[in-house]
């Protein structure tokens, strides 16, 4: 026996291959191709996905309980246009009618149960209210033949019998009028159903003639029969719709999905060491106001942003009828920290970490340049180090890892970083100018820090080197020689020829094997961040100090509220790494933003655990800062009875963290109780228009260190006409901005008598009143110039000359030695033996 293939079954058929392999493949046969064979089976899956997804019966014989047609049809728009010419456009339109059996319809008593199921359940389609379509082609044809089968009461079986007991039996009030109708206008219009009805001369019209006759012997079997799915009309009004109008179906989704709770609901509310109002009102679901009432009744006078502590929270919760649940608020700190713990592995010898310090220009960059073999400080600006520098040196004896500070005054938080991440500091002295200020600092870091020292006498190949002069200095600091009695070790050095560098890296390994310096070299890295910096086109870029672990590209890296994949490793020479160990500095790629120099970071299990202890800090750094209500009154307070102080706004830009925290904290010393300086906003990278108009808004200075604006960013510059300074020096940021504050400062009035004339006799004159015949003692008088009257030597009066006579003529000025006559303007008490000072005011401009 032949088989049947998928293109023989499409002609016995009568329809295309490709569009029975579209069916076959809907009804879930594997038949891919039209030379595919297909079995009995599979000829009778197909046609019962074929009868049920038209409506028919399926293979055990069930009646169809759903019938759904279809509608296609075209129209054409014609759109007019303003020069006068139209557009066509084609618009189909597609319409789906879907129809269920009114007996497989729930019972009344199950109606809202039904509506219930549906809202919770998953949504259904709305129904389209409107009565079924003309039926053309083949649609028509398969709802006449479908009413032809389905109809049991134009055969008049059984079926039919049961269909109208049932129809009596579930009929609703409504229905009275049909019921009450006589016998003989029924059969007449069942009759008139099954011929298709006359038209309007009477005639009898065939069925399916023209298709009306087809629609509305449908139509009367779907009213009698079927329903549009989903439409509860006439289960709610007792009666069908009338022929002609929309039937309006009502969906459960209408209905609004909430609803207010018509009981309490006792909630559990978490609580910490400290609860904001807002967010205990928001977990009871509660206005704030009532939360602050609830408060007040308890004799607790507090507002909607204070902090209410546990035990006053707990009482709270509990009073209003909910349960407090504790929770701490680091709970997400202790898990991070559970984590690295159970990391655990066994410690292994690591190279030491050596910070180098010193007063500024006594040659510590120019020490390690020797040691490195390499000219960093011939690439510093002015020949200081503006940013700590970090390398790692491979010796005979092993490796060390150096980190240059700077020397600068400004730059103390960055040695005092260095104290902090550093094992053995190696203080740099120069022998031709002894110990300085930030020699004595460095000292106090390394005892701070309690870190070793090791002293580089420098530059002793000069002619006024004195290094038992440097002994002396650092003994009074009570750093004691070893060859003292004391217990540093005092290397001779001189960078520019070399000498003394392999002793003292020598001193340094054996101070570093004394410490017996070991960490884990498996496990989760740690560290801290040296620098960081913006970069135009790699992004973040952080400076690390690797002190315990691995570090490894593609680990999640967290740094105060900041995290990251490090997408990439670098060393100081920009060479890629894969991994990086203990007293490794390298280069990170990957940071959402630009850390804190000297944060410590460690790498996380995930990024979720990241991203969850860096919202945590977030939060916590907010709620340490002062609400800026709090900030204002005391300021307020703080600026009562005194004259307001001027203020110089500046926006700073740096290349680097540490530089940028360094200009900050300088600019700040320069503040005085009349002018103040404010930092508007300080930040990594280069200058953009965001701090262009923030300059523009609050007539700020724009301070850019090492980095560049680009040219739209000038050109806004220009046009509104703000200052915008490069540097890459601190001195020269420090002295311009005090130039800029001392500028705003209120110039000094001084006071310069220029003469002095005694009254040696007084007589009156009818247009200037009375008039002092007065000698030029002192100087010379001018006509121009305010005067003081002296009693005794007392002043009595502060005014100015109304006239100056010599004899009968006016005079502009009156010299010492001669007589004239004086007229003080508003003033009439001039005696014999008063004195007439003039003077004359100067501003002399102030500076910080």
């Amino acid at each position: 026996m032949a088989q049947t293939t998928v293109s023989d079954l499409a002609k016995v058929v009568g329809v295309s291959a490709e569009k029975l392999l579209s069916q076959v493949k809907e009804a879930g046969l594997p038949h891919t191709a039209p030379g595919d064979r297909v079995s009995n089976e599979d000829k009778n899956t197909l046609l019962e996905f074929l009868r049920r997804s038209h409506g028919g019966r399926d293979i055990s014989g069930t009646a169809p309980r759903k019938i759904t047609l279809k509608r296609k049809t075209m129209a054409t728009l014609k759109t007019a246009s303003t020069h006068g010419r139209g557009k066509t456009v084609n618009v189909e339109v597609r319409k789906k009618r879907t129809f269920v059996k009114r007996s497989s319809l729930p019972k009344p008593e199950d109606a809202e149960q039904s509506a219930a199921d549906a809202q919770d359940g998953a949504a259904a389609d709305f129904p389209v209210n409107k009565l079924p379509p003309q039926n053309t082609g083949q649609d028509a044809q398969e709802a006449k033949d479908t009413k032809d089968k389905k109809d049991p009461r134009d055969k008049g079986t059984g079926d039919a019998r049961d269909s109208d007991s049932r129809d009596k039996k579930d009929a609703k009030p409504g229905d009275k009028r049909r019921r009450d109708a006589k016998p003989g206008e029924r059969d007449a219009a069942a009759k008139r159903g099954k011929r298709g009805g006359k038209g309007k001369a009477g005639k009898k019209t065939p069925r399916g003639a023209d298709g009306k006759a087809a629609k509305r012997g449908t139509r009367q079997m779907f009213d009698e029969d079927f329903v549009l799915e989903g439409d509860d009309s006439e289960s709610e009004s007792g009666r069908r719709p009338r022929r002609g109008r929309k039937l309006k179906a009502r969906s459960p989704l209408r209905k609004h999905a909430f609803e207010k709770p018509t009981g309490f609901i006792a909630r559990q509310i978490l609580i910490s060491e400290n609860n904001a109002v807002t967010d205990i009102a928001a977990q009871m679901s509660v206005k704030s106001r009532e939360v602050v009432k609830a408060l007040t009744r308890l004799g607790v006078i507090a507002g909607m942003e204070q902090k209410l502590d546990q035990d006053t929270a707990t009482l709270l919760i509990e009073e209003m009828g909910h349960k407090a649940r504790f929770i701490s608020e680091d709970a997400v700190e202790k898990r991070l920290d559970e984590y690295l713990a159970a990391a655990d592995a066994p410690r292994s010898p690591r190279a030491p970490v050596v910070t180098v310090m010193g007063h500024v220009d006594h040659g510590k960059t120019s020490l390690l340049d020797r040691i490195r073999k390499s000219a960093v400080a011939e690439g510093e600006a002015g020949g200081i180090t503006q940013h700590i520098g970090a390398y790692h040196v491979d010796t005979g004896s092993g490796g060390i890892t150096f980190l240059d500070t700077p020397g600068h005054a400004a730059f103390t938080a960055m040695r005092s970083r260095g104290a902090k991440a550093t094992d053995v500091i190696v203080l740099v002295v120069a022998a031709d100018d002894g110990v300085m200020p930030q020699t004595e600092e460095a000292v106090q870091h390394a005892r701070a820090a309690g870190v070793p020292i090791v002293v580089a006498v420098n530059k002793i190949d000069k002619e006024s080197a004195d290094p038992e002069q440097v002994k002396n200095d650092l003994a009074a600091l009570q750093v004691i020689p070893e060859d003292w009695g004391g217990d540093t070790q005092f290397v001779p050095v001189s960078a520019h020829t070399g000498d003394g560098m392999d002793k003292l890296l020598e001193a340094v390994l054996l101070q570093a094997e004394m410490l017996e310096l070991k960490a884990r070299r498996d496990g989760p890295g740690r560290g801290i961040v040296i620098e960081s910096r913006l970069d135009r086109n790699r992004g973040t870029v952080a400076s690390v100090l690797v002190q315990d672990g691995t570090l490894r590209a593609g680990d999640v890296v967290l740094v105060g509220h900041d995290y990251g994949k490090v997408r990439a490793l670098m060393d100081e020479q920009g060479r890629d790494l894969k991994s990086a160990g203990p007293s490794l500095p390298v280069e990170v790629l990957g940071l959402n933003g630009v850390p804190e120099a000297g944060e410590p970071f460690v790498v996380a299990a995930d990024e979720k655990q990241a991203r969850e202890v860096a919202a945590f800090r977030q939060r916590q750094g907010v709620a340490a800062q002062p609400t800026a209500a709090a900030a204002q009154a005391e300021n307020l307070f703080a600026d009562l009875g005194r004259e307001k102080a001027k203020t110089c706004n500046v926006v700073i830009k740096a290349d680097v963290r540490g530089s940028l925290e360094a200009i900050a904290a300088a600019l700040q010393n320069l503040a005085t109780d009349e002018v103040k300086l404010s930092v508007v906003s300080a930040g990594v990278g280069g200058i953009s228009e965001t701090d262009v108009h923030l300059a523009a808004t609050t007539g700020a200075v724009i301070i850019g260190f090492n980095v560049r604006a680009d040219k739209s960013v000038r050109d806004i510059v220009e046009r509104e006409r703000l200052q915008l300074r490069y540097y890459n020096v601190i001195y020269n940021v420090i002295d311009d901005i005090k130039a800029v504050m001392s500028g705003m400062l209120s110039p000094e009035i001084r006071e310069e008598i220029v003469g002095v004339a005694e009254v040696r006799d007084v007589f009156s004159s009818p247009k200037f009143g009375q008039i002092a015949g007065s000698m030029v003692v002192e100087g010379t008088v001018y006509r121009s110039k305010p005067i003081r009257v002296l009693r005794d030597n007392v002043v009595i009066y502060e005014g100015e000359l109304e006239s100056l006579r010599r004899f009968k003529d006016d005079a502009t000025e009156v010299r010492n030695g001669m007589e004239c006559g004086i007229g003080v303007r508003n003033y009439n008490d001039v005696r014999i033996g008063d004195k007439i000072e003039v003077y004359e005011t100067t501003e002399v401009a102030r500076s910080l």
